[in-house]
């Protein structure tokens, strides 16, 4: 049987022994919330062994990959995960942060969890104890939770940052949320936090963040490109409801500008693998954009990131804005994922009191 050690307490956490407790049971600590938010995850560095343990694990998931095993297995281990750990860690390398030795995802969840941290706090004080994990790398949900357990966390509500639910994301995230809860002798409560795609405080800092960017233009943009993530078209067919949920985050920060449907419009983007996916694909449709429509000064946001990470920083960034210039693009403006925005900050922590409805006072 595995010992555990006794769990280290911060300095302003206390023990207590439960009501009528002997005096030789052992103190516990003081029982509080746990609010755990998860990210999709980040490799360790960008060299080809840490690019290639990341990989795996995130291209061996079944809500990313739902081919068979025995197909997909050995394709993957002798030939994707033999070259693709070389491209992908130089697309790391060229957004990674240098000076803190880790990737922009983790740099801006950290964050977005402290300053999280401290709204909550503020109200709830050390009733609250907020941390953040990884789907994929470290820290581990696994872990995270273990650390919530040790630290007292009778109840732990889990947020998956993504404001549009898909299998491959959420539902992922909250798998792993659940296997670690398995193997925890005296469980907590457990809630998951509903995705936040039509959230009215989410909406509002989506909005201040377009008319930031179209103020501080040279040039108005002709049009704004709500690019998503994309997934296999058959997931929606299946009944995955994220293509739904992307429309109307687009339609309602429509509403919210003012605009009409020449101004705004929605495109989906990291295809990957033989199959049809969501459409329209935005490298090919700002190509288009430019080549067929004349809109020569586009800009392109990523509602469906919360952070901004490789999908944002070298896809769009780059591998998007290269294909809309070589289109006869002139002008790209990227605007920048929500991040540790205090807009953002605050409609996430907005998001997470309503579900502590019950929980806390």
């Amino acid at each position: 049987m595995t010992r555990r050690t006794p769990p280290v307490l911060a300095p302003n956490e206390t023990e207590t022994r439960p009501n009528h407790a002997p005096a030789t049971h052992p103190a516990l600590p003081t029982a509080k919330v746990g609010i755990l938010l998860a990210n999709l995850g980040t490799p360790d560095n960008y060299d080809y062994w840490s690019m290639r343990r990341y990989l795996g694990e995130f291209l061996s998931d079944r809500r990313v990959i739902d081919y068979s095993p025995w197909l997909w297995q050995p394709l993957l281990q002798l030939v994707i995960l033999s070259k693709r750990p070389f491209s992908s860690g130089e697309a790391y390398k060229s957004i990674w942060n240098h000076d803190k030795g880790e990737s922009p995802l983790m740099t801006i969840t950290k964050d977005q969890t402290a300053a999280i941290a401290d709204d909550l706090k503020a109200q709830y004080g050390d009733k609250v104890l907020v941390d953040f994990c990884m789907r994929y790398g470290n820290p581990s949900t696994k872990s995270k939770v273990r650390e919530m357990v040790e630290a007292g966390c009778r109840k732990i509500l889990f947020f998956p940052l993504y404001p549009h639910y898909a299998g491959a994301t959420s539902a992922t995230a909250n798998d792993q949320f659940f296997r670690a809860m398995m193997e925890e002798k005296w469980q907590p409560t457990a809630r998951v936090v509903d995705p936040y795609y039509q959230h009215p405080m989410y909406i509002e800092a989506l909005a201040q963040s377009v008319e930031r960017a179209y103020a501080a233009a040279e040039k108005k943009p002709d049009i704004l490109v709500c690019s998503y993530h994309g997934v296999p078209k058959r997931y929606l067919l299946e009944g995955d409801p994220y293509h739904c949920q992307c429309q109307k985050t687009t339609r309602l920060l429509k509403e919210r500008l003012g605009w009409d449907d020449s101004q705004i419009t929605t495109t989906f983007q990291s295809k990957f693998g033989p199959e049809e996916w969501l459409k329209p694909y935005t490298v090919e449709e700002v190509a288009r954009l430019a080549e067929e429509d004349g809109k020569t000064n586009i800009a392109v946001i990523a509602p469906a990131f919360s952070a901004d990470c490789i999908e944002t920083l070298e896809e769009i960034n780059e591998e998007i804005k290269e294909s809309f210039e070589e289109a006869g693009g002139e002008d790209f403006t990227y605007i920048p994922c929500l991040n540790d925005d205090p807009a953002h900050v605050a409609a996430l922590t907005q998001v997470i009191r309503e579900n502590l409805g019950g929980w806390i006072d």
